[in-house]
Parts: C-alpha cells; sequence; structure tokens
C-alpha cells in the first residue's frame, strides 16, 4: 500500500508522515530530502544550479537511497548536511528543473515498488503516485507554518523565514496541487497525533474495502 502525503512547507508533512510509517510498519519516503541531496551535491561539486540538463546528469549519475532515516547521495550521509540554511534558500531552485523532476519522480517511483510506503512531497498525490491507495493534502494556515519552521531553524529570524515561506510557496505552486481525490486536513489546530489518527482511519477504511 502507498500513502501520499503533499503540502506545502511547515504543513507538517515530515512530522506526519514519519510518524504514521512508524505506526503502521511501513516504509517512510522524504522525497524533499531527495531534491534537498541533489542540491547538496551541486554546491559541493560547483555545478550551476540554474543549468538544468546539468543537474539532471548529476541526479541520474548519483541517485538518492535511504537507509532507514539516513539519506545517502554518492556514497555519503547528507542526512544532516541537507537541513541547513543554505540548503532551503536554493533548493526550490534546483527543484523546478523539468530535467532534475523527471529523474527524481523515476527514482521516486522505483522506491515506491519496493513494498508499503508512506512518501511525502509536493506531487506525489499528481504525478509521482497518481495511483496512490490513499492521498493526503495537508495545509495549515500561514502564521502556524512560520512558527513550526523558526521551531526548526532558531538561527534564522522570523522575518527572514517568513519570507522564505512565501518565496517557497510561490516558486512551488506549480507543484502545490492536491490531487481531485485527496483528503485534505487542515492541521493548524491539531496535533500530530490527532493528524496522523485520522490518516490512519483512512488507510484502514482503504485496506478494508
Amino acid at each position: 500500500m502507498i500513502v501520499a502525503i503533499d503540502g506545502p512547507a511547515g504543513a507538517g508533512k515530515s512530522t506526519v508522515a514519519r510518524s504514521l510509517a512508524a505506526r503502521l510498519g511501513f516504509r517512510y519516503l522524504d522525497t524533499g530530502a531527495m531534491y534537498r541531496a541533489l542540491t547538496w551535491l551541486a554546491l559541493e561539486e560547483g555545478v550551476d544550479l540554474t543549468d538544468g540538463t546539468a543537474l539532471g546528469a548529476l541526479a541520474d549519475e548519483h541517485p538518492v537511497s535511504f537507509d532507514g532515516d539516513r539519506v545517502l547521495i554518492r556514497g555519503d550521509d547528507v542526512t544532516e548536511k541537507i537541513r541547513q540554511a543554505e540548503i532551503d534558500r536554493v533548493v526550490s531552485t534546483v527543484a523546478r528543473h523539468p530535467e532534475v523532476r523527471a529523474i527524481m519522480r523515476e527514482r521516486q517511483r522505483e522506491l515506491s515498488e519496493l513494498g508499503d510506503a508512506v512518501i511525502e512531497g509536493r506531487d506525489i498525490g499528481t504525478v509521482v503516485c497518481p495511483d496512490a491507495d490513499v492521498k493526503v493534502y495537508l495545509v495549515a494556515d500561514a502564521t502556524e507554518r512560520a512558527r513550526r519552521r523558526r521551531a526548526e531553524r532558531p538561527e534564522i529570524g522570523a522575518e527572514a523565514l517568513a519570507t522564505d515561506l512565501r518565496l517557497r510557496d510561490e516558486r512551488d505552486a506549480a507543484q502545490m496541487q492536491s490531487a481531485p481525490d485527496a483528503e485534505t486536513i487542515d492541521t493548524t489546530e491539531l496535533d500530530v497525533d490527532e493528524v496522523v489518527d485520522r490518516i490512519e482511519s483512512l488507510v484502514e477504511a482503504r485496506a478494508g474495502a
């Protein structure tokens, strides 16, 4: 079974998806981490972040893999490195290239075929896994999303984070579309367990059907 969880930054995708996967005994696949890993590698190797062809070739040559919660690329464990503010600022630039998205989506589909998984990202239910058994689109109001991001990135000022969220939303607008058959959940006033409970109910209903 594939559970697709999409939504904008700060809506709670990663926390909810990781918790849900642990509860269900499914694999957890963070597709955003894949784009972050490629961005990290491009910066390491001095690849022009505006060169979609070069970035696509880099992604093809060095496929991202996962070992539990660890994110690997080119043999490097980049789990912590890809959460730096420097990556936050430029990952959308890398992810918007069609050449990059084509390679990444194919890799994501390969990973999704390895068994039961909770997969989170921007376009899982619409493009990567349109036949996912359960599709969820998480949303939250801008103030709450900014608060959550501040908790994750205390080293960055509140104003800078709010601006970053707005710019990321604008850059990611083309990918941030809810699938017609996705269940939208507003997480603004919900804690993680409440959101996970709701999605688990959807999974149980689907399994029963």
